[in-house]
């Protein structure tokens, strides 16, 4: 954003405040580009403005449009900014529905109500997809809508003096404020002067990320269908209480309506809490999304046979030997193996049953596609990981999708470049990758909820994002692992709600080193002060101490609750520093602890819910959340936060 700060740092140091994304209108001619329209009609030329770049709209809305503007404010300020910059007549401009496009010329422009005061121009000229929109229908239409027209459904006509460049620009961020940034609910949430930083950038950094592949598809899809169950829940919402606030009656349908109404509001409330989850850049990182991928498992071939499938882009005689004296003819098989030859890794794949089991024999396999594994398979590689490559190309959201109950990766390496999400995403059933090498690009391993991972003796190394990502209610074993030269080691959400199952990780004598930020990160949220209270209230009964076993010794945990920072401004994950221990093995003691402490809160809080509901329970033992199996034996080495910290958000 180099680029960005010098074209700030260049407008303050301006003396022109002419309101202009391009500087002083002063200039001879136009610096805008022009569209010529694609179809055989005698429409002129409009400005090019809808390729504007990211720090184009930021500086356009920050600087010159809603500055600190409230929610409830936002059309005034809009309106006081074209008042700035719209020329008030003598320019024309394609009015453009869905339905038909006419050329109009505006006369007049209402401010206030962001509109055009506009006739036809002559000769008249319209094309429409039917052919009902004739001068007279064009007119009489007009007539209904006072000649007045909303700005954002004008494109100008291209102009080359350089007169209507800013009135072109003006048009556009108009238009693409109220097409992508604007919710119908925006002016009733909260109401005060962040609105800028509360939603307009996000969701404009948000459309950035979209348009320039940061975003998964499938969380692209999530994103755009909440929207629309958003809008629709809300014009509900709205005409049901025009309607209550239009009775006086107090009767039983009135107290239905009301009930409904609050029902309504509680649903819209959380779906704007999930749009604002994949609107925040940082949330939208840490949290990901739980995608469930549409592929379904074949089971088992109808004649219940299972084929071994060996790759290889050529079979030599040596090779050849070697696997059937090792791999193809084991002694202890008492039938016949039947075998299928492939030349690439994805075919075996796709051609893969239940029980399956492909042999990848040496060499570099270059994929376009991704993986989808959806039955119980075995990929092997045949020979050391380094030897056994695996290489996509293209660009695309993953590289291995597992949905199998038991599907095991072995000796393979993995290589990844310019995808979107991870290199081996586990949604669901237990994967194990044992004995590999993974060169990743953004996330590494994902354990989505309710799914397992078993990880050992295996190599992780250059994402952008943690090496192993854990979610709430997934079930990590990470044995004897190398995990370095990642922005974070590991991530470990758990998001503190009893809807969500803590994760069961273990950690045994993996070497964790020359991550950037922490070796091992905990995501969790803030917790309440009443939650709080309710854990201190309760500590003599649960106990202050509990002991663990880490590297091998009885430590005691100490005051299960931490200092904790509680400063979440504009919704933004805060980064909870740690005291720094011993960087090679202590670590392994405060993750646990952390673990523990995080179990505690979280029962408390379900303890809390049930006592609204008049329901107890009996099961105090901390240990019984099981958040973690075993920490114990990992080194932590030159990470550059240190071992272990804390998101809070």
């Amino acid at each position: 954003w180099d680029r960005n700060e010098r074209l700030f740092q260049e407008d303050d140091d301006d003396d022109d405040d002419s309101c202009s994304d391009y500087g002083s209108r002063d200039k001879s001619g136009t610096i805008l580009g022009r569209i010529v329209p694609d179809r055989n009609v005698l429409f002129p030329d409009t400005f090019q403005t809808n390729h504007l770049l990211f720090y184009e709209r930021f500086k356009a809305y920050q600087d010159y449009i809603l500055a600190d503007c409230k929610a409830s404010e936002v059309k005034e300020f809009t309106a006081e900014y074209l008042e700035k910059v719209l020329e008030p007549s003598g320019w024309q401009a394609i009015w453009r529905t869905n339905v038909f496009e006419v050329l109009v010329e505006v006369v007049d422009v209402e401010y206030s109500t962001l509109k055009a005061v506009v006739r036809l121009s002559e000769p008249f000229l319209c094309d429409s997809h039917v052919s009902t929109f004739t001068l007279e229908c064009m007119q009489e239409l007009l007539e209904l809508k006072k000649h007045q027209l909303p700005v954002q459904e004008l494109w100008v006509v291209f102009d080359e003096s350089g007169e209507f460049d800013q009135t072109a620009l003006a048009i556009e961020h108009v238009r693409f404020f109220y097409q992508h940034i604007w919710r119908s609910w925006d002016e009733e949430d909260e109401d005060d002067f962040d609105y800028f930083v509360r939603c307009v950038e996000p969701r404009l950094r948000l459309h950035y990320d979209i348009l320039e592949d940061r975003v998964p598809s499938g969380l692209i899809a999530d994103y755009h269908n909440l929207l629309s169950q958003c809008e629709v829940l809300y014009r509900k919402f709205v005409n049901l209480r025009s309607g209550i606030s239009s009775s006086d009656s107090d009767s039983e349908a009135e107290n239905v309506s009301m009930v409904e109404g609050l029902k309504l509001y509680d649903e819209i409330e959380h779906l704007k809490q999930k749009l604002k989850l994949i609107e925040n850049p940082l949330l939208r990182y840490v949290f990901g999304y739980q995608k469930h991928t549409g592929l379904q498992a074949k089971g088992s071939r109808p004649m219940g046979t299972k084929i071994t499938h060996v790759v290889s882009s050529t079979i030599m005689a040596s090779l050849l030997q070697s696997l059937l004296r090792e791999k193809l003819c084991p002694e202890t098989c008492d039938e016949e193996l039947e075998i299928q030859f492939h030349s690439d890794p994805l075919t075996a794949v796709s051609a893969c049953y239940e029980g399956d089991t492909v042999i990848i024999c040496p060499g570099h396999y270059v994929v376009d596609g991704m993986f989808c594994i959806a039955d119980s398979i075995e990929l092997e590689g045949y020979g050391l990981p380094d030897d056994v490559v695996i290489e996509k190309r293209g660009k695309g959201d993953n590289f291995v999708d597992c949905t199998g109950a038991n599907i095991r990766l072995s000796s393979l390496k993995l290589v990844q470049h310019d995808a979107v999400e991870g290199i081996l995403s586990v949604h669901h059933g237990k994967t194990t990758l044992e004995n590999c090498v993974l060169q990743c690009e953004t996330t590494g391993v994902t354990v989505r909820t309710s799914a397992e991972l078993l990880m050992k003796n295996s190599d992780l190394y250059g994402a952008k994002g943690a090496g192993v990502e854990i979610y709430p209610g997934s079930t990590c074993t990470l044995l004897d692992n190398g995990i370095h030269h990642c922005k974070e080691g590991i991530l470990i959400k758990d998001f503190l709600d009893e809807h969500y199952d803590s994760p069961k990780i273990t950690m045994v004598n993996n070497v964790i080193h020359n991550n950037e930020g922490y070796g091992v990160v905990l995501v969790k949220p803030t917790v309440s002060s009443d939650v709080k209270d309710i854990a201190a209230k309760n500590s003599e009964d649960l106990g202050n101490t509990q002991t663990i076993q880490s590297n091998g010794e009885t430590e005691n945990v100490e005051d299960l609750g931490h200092p904790e920072l509680h400063e979440c401004a504009m919704d933004e994950l805060e980064l909870h520093e740690r005291a720094e221990i011993s960087e090679q093995t202590e670590g392994n003691c405060e993750i646990a602890n952390e673990l523990v402490a995080t179990s505690v809160k979280k029962s408390q809080m379900h303890k809390k819910r049930l006592s609204e509901l008049g329901i107890t329970e009996a099961d105090d033992n901390i240990m019984s959340q099981e958040m973690f199996v075993s920490i114990v034996g990992n080194q932590f080495k030159r990470n550059g936060k240190g071992s272990f910290g804390t998101f809070l958000f």
